[in-house]
């Protein structure tokens, strides 16, 4: 490392050496050679420094320590259960005393991947998605792997780019969460060199694993619900683009065909996400283009509980009047004014049992191809209150 005359470095390096260790005082060499000195003491120092700030804590480290091996230490946070409670808990004690935290670039390098979960998710802020994930964060929480999430946002290119991100980066495997419509994104995860789970939706064709409902079989229910409950000119709510809100469409189409129901003006959709404003704007536009509707599936609780609330303000009384249904049984769908009816997915089973399958299938080292139907449940609440009893 060169400095030149005149460096602040080496002036306050100078300035701080003391008079007796001949860089200064009588005898003392001339300027050139004390500069010569005070840089090599300045690069002593910056090497010094930057060997403290690179050394860390390593497995080995903790398993001189616990006087274990280090495949011992790996085996009691890679696998806790594989190693007795008394070891486990020693070991772990080490780890926090020391400091250690895991080298995931060294793991990435010797594993060839990168020590990562992605997950594909149309939405980071929508209800229904929130709790999908809660699932997967407890499953895999209970490894020390990471997970990595991409909003696609419900956009088709989009799933296809982040996908091809998340495979740049070597996964372990990746969870896509919700349908899987685009020829090209399936071409794309057929050729994955790592495990994929499809979670959420099971209706569109499966990516090798699949676990979650069949959104067609229940909106079909859903609609047969409304239609045995007196309802007629009932309408359809997306709040999503047709990749998302496919399934379901096709499911509420099947059905008001086959009770020669079906008006194409009783389908209102809006490119976006569902929110309870929404349900508002799409009461709104629904009676624009269809004054004598008399009910409405709502493909998210937040839109129908946004279709109560203009309901109301309309003087539109709800279920006498108007007959609504949402999705998902979100939380306040139990408690709002009417309670609402809606079909019940386990969300939060879904995403958890998602990763765990995806980790049983990194661990065993092969993909078995399965499809899992956890199966949903229509709860009749107060906002379908059967018209044809009165």
């Amino acid at each position: 490392m060169r400095h030149p005359a005149g460096c602040p470095v080496l002036e306050t390096t100078l300035s701080l050496c003391p008079i007796g260790d001949g860089l200064r005082g009588e005898g003392a060499p001339d300027r050139k050679d004390r500069l010569a000195r005070a840089c090599r003491q300045v690069g002593h120092l910056s090497t010094r420094r930057r060997r403290q700030r690179q050394e860390r804590v390593t497995l080995e480290d903790v398993a001189l320590a616990a006087n274990v091996s280090s495949i011992t230490v790996s085996r009691a946070l890679r696998n806790p259960e594989k190693v007795t409670p008394e070891l486990r808990d020693r070991i772990l004690r080490h780890v926090a005393e020391m400091g250690y935290v895991p080298d995931f670039a060294a793991r990435a390098l010797a594993s060839r991947t990168s020590g990562m979960i992605g997950v594909l998710s149309p939405s980071l802020a929508n209800y229904a998605f929130i709790s999908v994930m809660r699932g997967i964060e407890d499953r895999v929480g209970m490894t020390d792997l990471r997970i990595q999430y991409a909003n696609t946002g419900f956009e088709p290119d989009e799933q296809v780019k982040q996908l091809r991100l998340f495979l740049s980066q070597n996964p372990v495997g990746l969870i896509v969460v919700s349908g899987v419509e685009s020829p090209q994104l399936l071409d794309i995860l057929a050729q994955a060199p790592c495990p994929i789970v499809q979670a959420l939706d099971i209706a569109s064709a499966p990516i090798g694993m699949a676990i979650g409902i069949d959104n067609r079989i229940a909106s079909e229910t859903a609609t047969r619900h409304l239609i045995e409950r007196g309802y007629r000119r009932i309408a359809l709510f997306s709040g999503g683009p047709a990749i998302h809100a496919y399934p379901r469409l096709a499911g509420y189409r099947a059905v008001m065909e086959e009770a020669g129901l079906f008006d194409p003006a009783l389908v209102v959709q809006h490119q976006g996400h569902s929110s309870v404003s929404l349900g508002g704007h799409l009461i709104d536009r629904l009676f624009r283009q269809a004054p004598d509707a008399d009910a409405a599936f709502c493909l998210c609780d937040d839109v129908a509980l946004g279709a109560i609330f203009e309901c109301q303000r309309r003087g539109i009384r709800v279920p006498e009047d108007f007959g609504i249904c949402g999705y998902h049984d979100l939380d306040f769908a139990s408690v709002s004014v009417p309670t609402i009816t809606t079909v019940r997915v386990p969300r939060y089973d879904i995403g958890f049992r998602a990763a765990d399958k995806l980790l049983r299938a990194v661990a065993g080292g092969k993909t078995v191809s399965s499809v899992v139907d956890v199966g949903f449940q229509l709860v009749e609440r107060e906002t379908t209150a059967r018209r044809s009893e009165r």
